[in-house]
């Protein structure tokens, strides 16, 4: 009976979470693109280039679209087995929720593993691929484009306008300012001409026809320039726009980023870090009292017995005869400001060094919390969907929408905190872990006794019998 009831509630939970799954992405995805539709529109990119870059973005955001897809799906499940009454009937037999809810427990398990080492192994390569592509992307300039009477001055060395285009290749009473000359004088103008880009995208060419070319020559300060006009049917003008076309750029920009990286190199990183903080700590001690004398005699005046004839002075200015004391004083001065620029340099560093070593630290337990949050969800989810007892997608995506912004912002929150170094690494996050954990219990304790949390008649009656008491009582 019981391997019959655990294949129900796994067959049950299986659909949901592989269409939800499915569906979070996609929404997750094109969120990500409406953020950054504008450094992807008029770049000219090839198909193949954008797919490149959805694959990749989409294994980064498996992490955060498995514990969403866990808490609809259980929300679903547990809600669809309450609204037709088999969680009612499960329970007349004698078998309690907790009982009920341990398959699909083992299978959040599951699903938290496999989180665990696609965030470990796949995503920090996913990571370097698309954070690579995504800079290429951003820093690429816009494709050629050429507004009817505008200039356009993004191909260096050159300003054109025309008057008129048609088809995106025909184009009339073209003007082609040309910088290339020490006085900056030359000009092309011309009726019409023909437009395109060569097959390699390198170059744009244009074929003009009836115009007029006008060129200066001579150096700048000399009055005696020449200035050449000639006159042309046909004359073809190619333009360089390689520096136009998207390029990519090799992973290893991006290989040092702690997101790029797993678990033992993160390990690895961090032991380095601490080793050149500690480091810079006796450097700092070594700086600042490298060039004091005295210090070796700090605890020298405890040993020596002071002679009864020694005098008492009352500045340090009183030991120096005057010839000597500008000399000290400026002296000392410098030594001062040297110590003072290096170890503004070292702590400079070792502040520099710590916020690594804290990006290093989260970024480990992130890899660890982010896959615990589905469990943690599915603690949610299927209490929740048991005392709702609502199926289908309206009522569960509500609630599931508000734990889960619960969850990302307490996540962003708590990361926040961290890298400001208000809390702790491990604090910061884990801090949707402990603000959920203990609603998860709650629920599972209201379910467990068949609460009427969300029940809109359990309140409504709450409300008569209220009302009903202040008429008797008037």
């Amino acid at each position: 009976m019981f391997k019959k009831l655990d294949e129900l509630i796994v067959k049950a939970f299986i659909g949901p979470f592989i269409a939800t799954f499915f569906i979070t992405l996609l929404v997750l995805i094109m969120q990500f693109f409406w953020l950054y539709i504008d450094d992807f529109v008029g770049k000219g990119l090839s198909a193949g280039i954008i797919l490149e870059f959805i694959w990749y973005q989409s294994a980064v955001l498996v992490q955060l679209t498995l514990p969403l897809a866990v808490l609809i799906s259980s929300l679903m499940t547990f809600g669809n087995l309450g609204e037709t009454f088999e969680l009612v009937a499960i329970k007349s037999a004698g078998i309690s929720l907790l009982r009920f809810m341990r398959p699909l427990f083992f299978v959040s398990l599951l699903i938290c593993g496999i989180a665990f080492l696609f965030s470990n192994y796949i995503v920090p390569v996913a990571n370097l691929k698309s954070r690579t592509l995504l800079g290429d992307i951003y820093y690429a300039k816009p494709a050629f484009d050429l507004k009817e009477g505008v200039f356009y001055d993004k191909i260096d060395g050159f300003a054109m306008k025309i008057g008129k285009k048609e088809n995106d290749s025909i184009i009339k009473n073209v003007i082609i300012f040309e910088a290339g000359g020490p006085l900056q004088d030359n000009f092309i103008i011309a009726e019409s001409g023909v437009m395109r880009i060569t097959e390699n995208r390198r170059y744009l060419e244009m074929n003009l026809r009836n115009g007029w070319r006008y060129q200066e020559r001579g150096q700048r300060g000399i009055n005696n320039s020449d200035f050449i006009r000639i006159g042309f049917k046909e004359y073809n003008k190619q333009f360089d726009i390689s520096d136009q076309i998207f390029k990519q750029s090799p992973d290893s920009i991006n290989k040092n980023n702690q997101r790029m990286l797993n678990m033992r190199q993160l390990s690895h990183g961090i032991d380095s870090l601490v080793k050149r903080k500690d480091s810079i700590d006796k450097r700092i001690t070594d700086l600042t009292f490298s060039d004091l004398k005295f210090v070796k005699y700090f605890d020298s005046t405890d040993k020596i017995k002071q002679p009864d004839t020694f005098k008492t002075v009352k500045s340090f200015e009183e030991l120096l005869p005057d010839s000597v004391r500008l000399n000290v004083s400026r002296d000392a001065s410098n030594r001062i400001s040297s110590m003072r620029i290096n170890n503004e340099i070292a702590v400079s560093n070792y502040q520099s060094l710590n916020k690594d070593v804290r990006l290093y630290k989260i970024e480990w337990q992130r890899k660890i919390a982010l896959s615990m949050s589905c469990l943690v969800m599915f603690l949610i989810g299927a209490p929740l969907g048991s005392i709702i007892r609502k199926g289908g997608v309206g009522t569960p995506l509500i609630f599931a929408i508000v734990f889960f912004m619960i969850f990302y912002f307490s996540s962003t929150t708590g990361e926040k905190f961290a890298k400001e170094n208000t809390l702790t690494p491990f604090t910061g996050m884990w801090m949707s872990t402990f603000i959920l954990l203990p609603i998860s219990f709650f629920l599972i304790y209201k379910a467990m006794h068949d609460s009427q949390l969300f029940n809109k008649e359990f309140y409504s009656r709450i409300l008569k019998k209220i009302r009903l008491k202040k008429l008797k009582e008037e």
